[in-house]
């Protein structure tokens, strides 16, 4: 019941976008109160959003074909009130140059669910 009425409150989807398909299920599971649409390259993210125009966006910044910073600046040439996230393992190596590239927000992994969610709601749900 929780999770319909969730999905039916908030009607929002999110874009995740990772190469690694174990992070991608984490995610999947950690999120499976909303509505996720997954990608696990640059190229299939920008195909992605462009179809469905998702709420949110996550994305790890280390992609093949397309890195996470260059894929920011493209969705957002699409759409510039577009909100993402950056996902990485080297937050104080990259995390800059994605909020630079227009991101939002920065994840750093490893990462608890809790403060996944807390993120999320943040930007679904802005007070």
């Amino acid at each position: 019941m929780m999770k319909e009425e969730n999905r039916l409150q908030n009607n929002k989807r999110i874009l995740i976008v990772d190469h690694d398909t174990g992070v991608l299920d984490i995610l999947r599971l950690m999120l499976s109160d909303y509505d996720c649409i997954f990608a696990t390259d640059g190229e299939e993210a920008i195909k992605l959003y462009s179809e469905f125009k998702p709420t949110l966006v996550i994305m790890e910044i280390m992609l093949p074909k397309m890195d996470g910073i260059e894929v920011t600046k493209r969705i957002l040439e699409i759409d510039p009130e577009a909100k993402i996230i950056g996902l990485t393992a080297f937050k104080y190596r990259w995390g800059e140059d994605l909020l630079k590239a227009g991101a939002i927000d920065v994840i750093e992994k490893p990462f608890r669910r809790d403060e996944l969610l807390k993120i999320v709601e943040k930007y679904l749900n802005p007070d």
